[in-house]
């Protein structure tokens, strides 16, 4: 008599779940209960009698160990917390914890987060007097450890990853050596190891030990790992260094959902893990129990064009629900676009869907500016989850600082905020060069510290020519890019290229003002809108970036700015494979959708050339059998 958590599954789900020793590929479509199947297989192999403490369960966070271990436990009669579950960083940190020292490395160690690894290595650049060399920037503490990391995970060169991220950063490629020298000797003579050392220690400490690694692979009788496509190149071999002895290694998850490059995942990884591993057992679990059969149609046909994958068909389960049929909505601007999906959420809202259960994706944050401002006027509480509110961000608020003492030189709050852009400044000093314009000096005329002198000289500079355009605030915005934000930002921040992106859309934004004091005063008035109080029981339409959506579900989806250059989005072209992982970003935008999926592009925006945009080639590779396509101002019109 077979267990009762077999026969809720489907055949699929139990053949994973009753599959032969060795290695397995599960490729587990959206929303397909990887979960279960998951938990399950745990559950069958400490039913056929092995021991909890010899599997090892591998996962992204530690909430999806803890419920995949709780649901073990209800369903065998086992102790099920002896089992070795976690991250990676988890699993790393026990490791280390046991055998430390036979690295060298104090036992006592403390962890460090980012914030602190982010301060330690800022104290490091100024230790070795580099916040400024030869008149060149060297980049942020942040980007500094973004860059390491991908190093660290990738197990590439710094030298290749500054060429790849940051290619201007290869003029003090160096004095970065040496700065990543004196952090990793900092670390250790205080005792420290942030998340990278945990994953990389761990990996050194099995592979340069005989007795460790023979011990850990004979130890783990079975592995499994979760959301494998989401692994880096260090995680991969990491477990392909364990399960070299029993092979017992179970890999779950969906190359069709690999979306994380940008952050070291590598879809490779599980891609060639039929030719790692010859004689794996794979197995596709294709049964979607979350959305409408014509929405699932729309995502086979849209994934189908990628070359590199493992063919699937997501079928729906018996009980999906009905649907809609999926909507292709084009709109005449960015302006219609915002109305439109405005309208259509007042509309499901009256018809009863709660507003929690609508989300509007996009690939990039400024894709939603028009969106959150056309909420607003119609007073309907959103949740942006995607980051903060397009005009509460620190990018957003340090351009409108320049242009704040443009129209009101007696604005103190915005002097401090540009000064401490320049290097060599921080509060303690913009306070007392603020004193000395409060007594009537001009910029030009204030002496600021030496490292910072060449960059206030551009900013007096850059200050003047604000002043003769006011009547032109989208130019004062180009212009405070071009003359200083943008070498700025890819120095202070690891995602610079979005909030550029975000401070181009700010000047678009701008074009719709006469005076930069007209101009400001919206985006204040957009700024210090009351958000819903924490703890408070409101129900909030999602905005969201695609990447932030992964995982989540709502019953009607609307995916914005469908054009190309926007999504696909232009530098992910000018990659390799950059166009497939693309594919796979509209793959998961579509597969959030349970009921009602909306496919929204304006043909127009102000800032392209010749104002027309293109249909994204991912809505003109789905069949017109899949999609009705209507006009967005025939919606209101009633046509």
């Amino acid at each position: 008599m077979e267990p009762p958590y077999l026969s809720g599954l489907n055949p699929q789900q139990k053949a994973a779940v009753t599959a032969p020793c060795g290695p397995i590929l599960v490729i587990a479509g959206a929303g397909s209960g990887k979960t279960r199947t998951l938990s399950c297989r745990v559950a069958y192999l400490l039913d056929q009698g092995i021991p909890p403490d010899r599997v090892l369960l591998a996962t992204f966070t530690n909430k999806a160990a803890r419920e995949m271990i709780d649901r073990v436990t209800k369903l065998v009669p086992v102790d099920a917390s002896r089992i070795w579950g976690g991250t990676f960083h988890h699993i790393g940190h026990r490791l280390l914890r046991r055998h430390s020292e036979r690295l060298r490395i104090d036992p006592h160690f403390t962890i460090i987060d980012r914030e602190d690894a982010e301060h330690l290595l800022a104290e490091c650049c100024q230790e070795l007097g580099y916040s400024r060399k030869e008149g060149r920037f060297i980049p942020k503490a942040a980007v500094l450890l973004e860059l390491f990391s991908l190093s660290i995970g990738t197990r590439r060169t710094l030298e290749t990853v500054l060429a790849e991220r940051l290619p201007e950063a290869l003029l003090v490629q160096k004095e970065i050596g040496e700065i990543w020298e004196a952090y990793r000797n900092k670390k250790r003579a205080s005792r420290l190891l942030d998340y990278d050392d945990l994953l990389w220690f761990a990996f050194e400490l099995l592979r340069n030990d005989s007795f460790l690694r023979e011990h850990y692979q004979e130890k783990f009788l079975h592995i499994l790992v979760d959301e494998y496509q989401d692994t880096n190149r260090l995680q991969s071999d990491l477990v392909d260094l364990l399960a070299q002895r029993h092979r017992n290694l179970m890999v779950v998850g969906d190359d069709a959902q690999s979306i994380y490059s940008w952050r070291g995942a590598e879809a490779r990884n599980i891609l060639s893990f039929p030719q790692r591993y010859p004689d794996a057992f794979r197995i596709s679990i294709e049964v979607n129990y979350r959305s409408a059969p014509a929405i699932l149609e729309l995502a086979n046909r849209a994934i189908e064009q990628n070359i590199r994958q493992f063919p699937k068909r997501l079928r729906p389960a018996p009980f999906a629900p009905k649907g809609m049929q999926p909507l292709l909505v084009v709109a005449h601007d960015p302006t219609e676009q915002a109305a439109f999906v405005g309208w259509q959420l007042s509309k499901l809202a009256e018809q009863g869907i709660p507003w929690h259960e609508m989300a509007v994706l996009y690939r990039a944050h400024f894709h939603s500016l028009e969106v959150q401002m056309e909420l607003v006027r119609l007073g309907i509480d959103f949740e942006v989850t995607s980051g903060l509110r397009f005009f509460e961000q620190a990018h957003i608020k340090d351009i409108a600082a320049f242009l704040r003492l443009v129209v009101n030189p007696k604005d103190e709050v915005a002097f401090r905020r540009v000064a401490t852009l320049m290097p060599g400044i921080g509060p303690k000093t913009a306070a007392r060069l603020w004193l000395e314009v409060s007594r009537g000096k001009d910029l030009g005329q204030i002496v600021p510290p030496a490292s910072a002198l060449p960059t206030w000289t551009t900013w007096y500079s850059l200050h003047q020519e604000l002043l003769n355009l006011v009547h032109r605030p989208d130019a004062q915005v180009k212009l405070i890019v071009e003359r200083f934000y943008d070498s700025y930002a890819r120095l202070s921040y690891p995602d610079a290229e979005s909030r550029l992106e975000d401070v181009k859309e700010l000047a678009n934004f701008a074009k719709g003002f006469k005076h930069t004091e007209e101009m400001l005063a919206e985006l204040s008035l957009l700024t210090n809108l009351e958000a819903p109080r924490k703890g408070e029981d409101k129900s909030l339409v999602r905005l969201s970036t695609i990447h932030q959506a992964k995982g989540l579900e709502w019953r009607i989806v609307f995916v914005i700015m469908l054009c190309e250059g926007l999504f696909p989005a232009a530098r992910s072209l000018t990659i390799p494979h950059g166009e497939e992982e693309e594919r796979r970003l509209f793959y998961v935008a579509i597969t959030r959708a349970k009921e009602g999926l909306f496919l929204v592009y304006p043909r127009f925006r102000p800032e392209v050339e010749r104002g027309k945009l293109k249909p994204s080639r991912f809505l003109e590779e789905l069949s017109s059998k899949l999609l009705e396509t209507r006009q967005a101002k025939d919606f209101w019109t009633g046509s």
